[in-house]
């Protein structure tokens, strides 16, 4: 771990040493499955007081690899978007730059079809995460399905704060912020949202989309809430579930979903989505992703 990664409690004291975030890394030029690295699931909720028993939420993480390249069965250079789903309850997330690495290797090989590299990308990551992953190969004939579009709900952009921006994830700005005399279906959407990453401190950007259907949150608060992670290092997946839990534990919705759509790094955007519904919820891109 390089010297000067944030300190987060909850995550970057107790990451793996072997990590490539940050570091100088070869390329590799061949098929390279040993390059990929995981991170326990459990660092990040630890802290949510999650790693023990049934989870509260259903949910996806949607990875979508825009520099995937291979060579068809003649050698000519072939391209897709490989977008991946690996469930919240595998015991491990992928590691973003080792991916990276991983679908680089497959360059300069050869398969005979866009349906073989999903067959070994499927093979590599289900073994590494623990759990099955949702595998698709997107090719050039089916781009327009990768359209950007928004997020649907109400946004909170350009609500007047009722406060300071705070130093780290605040949750006690939602103590009090639901009405129960009010119960309503509202969904609400920022595209401020910043976190940073653990390891290397960057800054990861989202639009974050919150579907409830219980007491009615002030949006002022919500947003406030939101905004407080702009500091706050943790890996994409855990801000997603800490604001899951925060908004759960606080404010007494009945059925809710968190999903988030972060801005590609690398070549790859990360899509997570908790929810109380194990029904799969729809992952458009953003106009920024």
């Amino acid at each position: 771990m390089r010297d000067d990664a944030p300190s987060d409690p909850h995550t970057a004291t107790a990451l793996p040493e072997d990590l490539p975030l940050g570091e100088a890394t070869t390329y590799p030029r061949v098929y390279a499955p040993e390059v990929l690295r995981t991170v326990p699931r459990s660092l990040g909720r630890q802290a949510l007081e999650l790693a023990a028993g049934p989870l509260p939420f259903a949910g996806v993480d949607v990875w979508r690899a825009w520099e995937l390249s291979w060579l068809d069965a003649q050698g000519k250079p072939a391209i897709g978007v490989a977008e991946l789903e690996v469930p919240a309850t595998s015991p491990k997330l992928v590691e973003s730059k080792s991916l990276k690495l991983y679908l680089g290797s497959l360059f300069d090989r050869r398969f005979p079809s866009a349906n073989v590299v999903a067959a070994l990308l499927l093979r590599d990551l289900t073994v590494l995460v623990g759990a099955r992953v949702g595998v698709r190969v997107i090719e050039p004939a089916a781009f327009a399905e990768l359209a950007p579009a928004p997020l649907d709900g109400d946004s909170l952009d350009d609500l007047e704060l009722d406060g300071p921006l705070l130093a780290d994830v605040a949750p006690q700005l939602l103590d009090g912020a639901a009405d129960p005399s009010r119960v309503v279906d509202a969904a609400h959407v920022t595209r401020l949202f910043r976190s940073r990453c653990p390891i290397t401190g960057q800054p990861d950007w989202a639009s974050v989309r919150v579907a409830y259907r219980g007491p009615a949150i002030d949006p002022r608060r919500l947003l406030r809430y939101l905004l407080s992670y702009r500091e706050h290092g943790g890996f994409h997946e855990a801000c997603v579930e800490q604001i899951f839990v925060d908004l759960r534990r606080r404010c007494a919705a009945e059925h809710l979903t968190v999903q988030a759509c972060f801005t590609r790094r690398g070549g790859i955007d990360i899509n997570p989505w908790r929810s109380t519904a194990d029904v799969r919820v729809a992952t458009p891109r953003p106009w920024r992703s």
